[in-house]
């Protein structure tokens, strides 16, 4: 095993989720998938493979910036393969800077922030398969300007009440459920 593969496994194993069951569920499958797939880092490793994404918030952490995605024709965070790289951050870091256009992305933390194992459809020569995605939390500097990518219809920033309503995959609601509760908590303590 790679040092990033330990690490990553390491990391995943530290990771309290006695209050996730769904998240600690991911985990184990991707324990498993860490330890039977010498090549899960890579594209073509069907039926899943890892993947890294990042939620990016505001500077004062009040507002996400998400990206409606050209081919799933949904809105996410920002986030793709790890084509080969088994360092997980840097790949949510790297597609974040590519999707957002926003250089300058601090990390919140190296621990994953969130886990989840979700399906895509078939498309071109790839078969229905499953993205394991660690998710990461990145802080967008002041007054950021975003330049919108070809993978991207559109990129804008939502409160968490302007996503309260809107239809999107369970998954994500989880992420920024996470993060509004994380900072509705921090802004109560200050």
């Amino acid at each position: 095993m790679g040092t990033d593969r330990i690490e990553l496994r390491n990391t995943l194993l530290a990771l309290d989720l006695s209050d996730c069951p769904e998240e600690a569920s991911c985990r184990q499958r991707m324990l498993e998938l860490l330890d039977t797939r010498r090549d899960c880092f890579h594209r073509d490793a069907f039926p899943a493979h890892f993947t890294g994404s990042a939620l990016v918030v505001s500077a004062n952490g009040s507002k996400v910036l998400l990206n409606h995605h050209r081919k799933l024709d949904r809105w996410l965070q920002f986030g793709g393969h790890c084509d080969g790289e088994e360092d997980v951050l840097s790949v949510a870091r790297r597609e974040a800077l590519e999707e957002s256009g926003i250089d300058g992305l601090v990390v919140a933390s190296a621990r994953p922030f969130d886990l989840d194992i979700h399906e895509i459809p078939a498309h071109a020569h790839e078969p229905i398969h499953f993205h394991y995605d660690v998710r990461y939390v990145l802080i967008a500097p002041e007054a950021t300007e975003t330049k919108t990518s070809a993978e991207s219809k559109e990129l804008r920033w939502f409160t968490f009440g302007d996503l309260k309503d809107w239809d999107l995959d369970s998954g994500l609601r989880r992420l920024v459920g996470k993060w509004n509760a994380l900072a509705t908590k921090r802004a109560h303590a200050g």
